[in-house]
């Protein structure tokens, strides 16, 4: 069997995929007739990730699996039958990712000015990188690195997506990323039509220009990104500014800043130049103060030789009032009230004897009001247990225990018996005889 069907092409419909952990691929062939298992070993190259549904045509030979007693075919190459097929599996993927929103336009970000560090997934040995440099040196020469991948075959998007992934893994990573790849026919682009390619665009914190083809072909991976750049080129033309653009640029903002510096100087100069016109000259601010200088200058002596005369007067006055003589009968005159403010005994003694009265008086009284003569009498005070005097029968019996104080702080604890007071019966009064 395996001599005689050594090379064979058989196309059908993909059904059963999967993908064991060894690598190696396994899947059924179906038509609407019969159906033929097929295996793809680990290292086959393919062009496209099989999925159920699609219509393929696969190139291989045919073999027997002794487990099962089955023919199966062991495929070599395999490539989607016809371009319509394609079509219709990118337009059924495009569907399925843009309804988890993959492609809105919210999610797009604008792409940094002017980035200090640009990450380029393409392959390290095609056009597209030396494109890419080229067209970055003459526009704005940047920091570019590199992360090369395989652009088309078995492997190429699980390296693309590894690559935008670990662009933003970096721990100085880069301000822009642009994944780019020359022109080919829809076969060849196939890798960035991949799901695993687009969620990693996708999911990419860094701003990211997808350049995959010419200006013509369109891919998944377009829609995902941030920005789509009809070629590598333009790619490198949307990343960075023309330096001397830029350098013109601050030129022409440096000469309208002097312009307008100038201008502002100018303008405030003619203002000045206003206000001075409308300003007195100084010579006749400064006159009236003159003026009354030279007059002020020209009374000075004449008031200092007017006071002089004055103190001169005042001296003579106050030097006549301080003659011996005055100053003896004034002397005088004090001894003379001091003698008679002298104090006599007598006075003093009266004075005395009065408050000695008045305080014996004071005292006679306060020896009347002392509640201890009225307790040496018979009596006694009442006091609760806090040391409150009583003074009726309803704080006694409100107490229920108090002491009495009698003379001589000497004191007796009382329980009280009964809480209610006896009512008081009224004397009954004689009728009065009448003289009737």
């Amino acid at each position: 069997m395996e001599d005689a069907f050594s090379h064979v092409r058989v196309r059908g419909e993909i059904s059963g995929f999967k993908r064991v952990g060894s690598g190696h691929s396994y899947l059924t062939l179906k038509d609407d007739r019969a159906c033929l298992d097929a295996v793809v070993w680990k290292g086959t190259p393919l062009a496209f990730r099989p999925e159920d549904g699609a219509e393929v045509i696969a190139t291989g030979r045919l073999t027997t699996y002794p487990g099962r007693s089955r023919y199966q075919i062991v495929i070599e190459r395999m490539e989607l039958a016809g371009q319509g097929a394609l079509m219709a599996l990118l337009d059924q993927r495009r569907r399925v990712l843009a309804a988890e929103g993959l492609f809105e336009s919210a999610r797009k970000r604008a792409l940094p000015f002017l980035p200090r560090k640009i990450g380029v997934v393409t392959s390290p040995t095609g056009a597209v990188i030396r494109d890419i440099l080229h067209r970055l040196e003459d526009r704005c020469p940047s920091h570019v690195l590199v992360w090369p991948v395989a652009v088309q075959g078995e492997g190429a998007a699980a390296q693309v997506a590894a690559a935008v992934r670990g662009f933003a893994a970096l721990p100085d990573s880069p301000d822009l990323i642009i994944v780019a790849r020359g022109g080919g026919s829809i076969e060849d682009l196939w890798a960035f039509n991949e799901e695993v390619v687009v969620r990693a665009v996708a999911e990419s914190p860094i701003p990211t220009i997808s350049a995959v083809g010419h200006e013509t072909d369109v891919t998944l991976c377009d829609f995902a990104a941030d920005v789509r750049a009809p070629t590598p080129t333009a790619a490198a033309e949307m990343a960075v500014p023309v330096k001397a653009d830029l350098a013109d640029s601050v030129q022409q903002l440096w000469l309208r800043a002097g312009r307008c510096a100038r201008r502002y100087r100018e303008h405030g100069q003619e203002k000045l130049a206003a206000v001075g016109r409308r300003l007195p000259a100084p010579e006749r601010l400064l006159a009236p103060q003159r003026q009354r200088l030279d007059e002020v200058g020209e009374r000075l002596p004449r008031a200092l030789s007017r006071r002089l005369a004055e103190a001169r007067r005042e001296l003579a006055d106050a030097s006549g009032a301080l003659r011996p003589a005055l100053l003896e009968a004034r002397l005088a005159r004090g001894r003379e009230r001091l003698a008679a403010l002298r104090l006599r005994p007598s006075l003093v003694t009266a004075r005395i004897d009065a408050d000695r009265r008045r305080l014996e008086q004071t005292w006679r009284l306060i020896e009347q009001l002392n509640p201890e003569r009225v307790l040496s009498r018979g009596y006694a005070w009442v006091e609760d247990r806090a040391g409150g005097v009583v003074t009726d029968g309803a704080g006694v019996r409100a107490a229920g225990a108090v002491t009495l104080v009698f003379a001589g702080q000497d004191r007796v604890d009382v329980q009280v018996e009964g809480s209610a007071p006896k009512p008081r019966v009224a004397r009954k009064v004689p009728d009065q005889p009448t003289l009737l």
